[in-house]
């Protein structure tokens, strides 16, 4: 966006603040939806026609999940816990859930071993053989009558001579031997039944390609991209060849927001999944493969101007999790202008901005930042403020607002 688009934000953002019959609390996390709708519908013409997974922990907003599953082109959620997964499936969110990664959360395993109607609607992820043993570990010596759906998760990483892999370190199964050799364990078990696979290429959907200033690294990052869609195409395929002898899969998923064009043109892949790319956080910002509309803010109102060129707000240490650094900081984005300080960054009760803009600030004033990682914002607050126009038209209770800490 550029600096004019990011004033006209503010303008709309406190206008419709302003316009709010009752003051709001900060830190105030506002949902724009006509940028979350826009963004949907071109997840959807990047996916092309293939299936659009919603992964819920990029939202962690209960209504957010079900609107974006409401759009032409998404089907079904990826969760991130077991318990999580049950509760979406009460809660009739969806019926068709995937838990992104292998669990040992024995007490919810229990619930959904015991419920037939949660067998049925939720998807277990596994890569080893100790995940079979746990599940069959809390089901018991009874009979094992609800079988319990499961789909492997396959290394997507990019393997290089002299066994450099680079990519996510996620699962052990790196070749076609181990794949087998798991899905044979599912496929002989009884209480079990192998419906799936996923690979998830994150040095490709989750590595931004265009940075500015960064030609170098971008390049670079291009070129392990496309080194690595090629060669995942060819170990899926001779992975899902090997797999028809064994059992015939009802999904295999793959990619993530930066990857819907790639993942969708692998003819394995029959559903991808997307849910940075809805509210669009600041790492997603500097793609080639699409133009970002940023959809999530949170608002902190100033408290100080101890000088020339310098304000301070109340709060704003919500910094994102992954390896520490500048880019894991929440960014000052309306008005333009303002920046973090490097000696105090964003700290957790005040956050000191400089910027000629800072100079305009009045006392009270809200100014507008952008997290650095999807769905993370929403662990902070129980309530999301939802934007249309410019107005706020309503809210949206978080999981922390359910009293859901997942």
């Amino acid at each position: 966006m550029s600096a004019l688009d990011r004033n006209r934000l503010w303008s709309r953002l406190s206008t419709a603040v302003a316009a709010h019959p009752e003051p709001l609390p900060t830190p105030l996390m506002v949902v724009d939806l006509d940028a979350f709708d826009a963004n949907a519908d071109d997840l959807a013409r990047r996916a092309g026609g293939t299936p659009i997974r919603v992964a819920s922990k990029s939202l962690r907003v209960p209504d957010l999940i079900a609107r974006a599953l409401a759009h032409p082109g998404f089907e079904g959620v990826l969760a991130y816990t077991v318990a999580e997964a049950l509760w979406l499936a009460q809660a009739a969110i969806s019926d068709d859930i995937v838990v992104a990664y292998p669990s040992v959360d024995r007490g919810a395993i229990a619930r959904l071993v015991a419920s037939p109607a949660a067998t049925a609607r939720i998807t277990l992820m596994v890569d080893a053989v100790e995940h079979l043993d746990l599940i069959d570990a809390v089901r018991g010596s009874g009979p094992a009558s609800a079988q319990v759906r499961v789909a492997l998760d396959i290394d997507a990483g990019l393997h290089l001579p002299g066994r450099t892999h680079l990519g996510p370190k996620r699962s052990p199964l790196l070749d076609l031997d181990a794949v087998l050799a798991l899905a044979r364990e599912v496929v002989a078990r009884p209480g079990f039944r192998l419906v799936g696979a996923m690979t998830y290429e994150g040095q490709v959907a989750g590595m931004a390609d265009d940075i500015p200033g960064q030609r170098a690294r971008s390049f670079a990052v291009r070129r392990v991209k496309a080194a690595s869609v090629s060669q995942l195409a060819h170990r899926r395929a001779r992975i899902v060849a090997a797999l028809r002898g064994l059992t015939r899969l009802e999904f295999w998923n793959a990619g993530g927001s930066g990857s819907m064009e790639t993942s969708a043109a692998d003819p394995v892949v029959t559903e991808v999944t997307a849910g940075s790319g809805l509210l669009v956080p600041t790492l997603f910002d500097h793609y080639r493969s699409f133009v970002p509309r940023p959809a999530a803010f949170f608002g902190l109102p100033v408290t100080r101007r101890p000088g020339p060129g310098i304000v301070t707000v109340h709060g704003g240490g919500l910094v994102a999790s992954g390896a520490a650094g500048p880019d894991r900081l929440p960014t000052p984005w309306a008005p333009a202008g303002l920046s973090l300080t490097a000696l105090e960054g964003a700290g957790e009760v005040q956050t000191p901005l400089t910027g000629e803009v800072a100079d305009r600030l009045r006392i009270g004033d809200l100014v507008w930042f952008r997290h650095a990682k999807s769905g993370e914002l929403f662990e902070h607050t129980p309530t999301a403020h939802l934007l249309a126009g410019d107005a706020l038209v309503g809210t949206a209770t978080t999981y922390r607002g359910h009293g859901l800490a997942f």
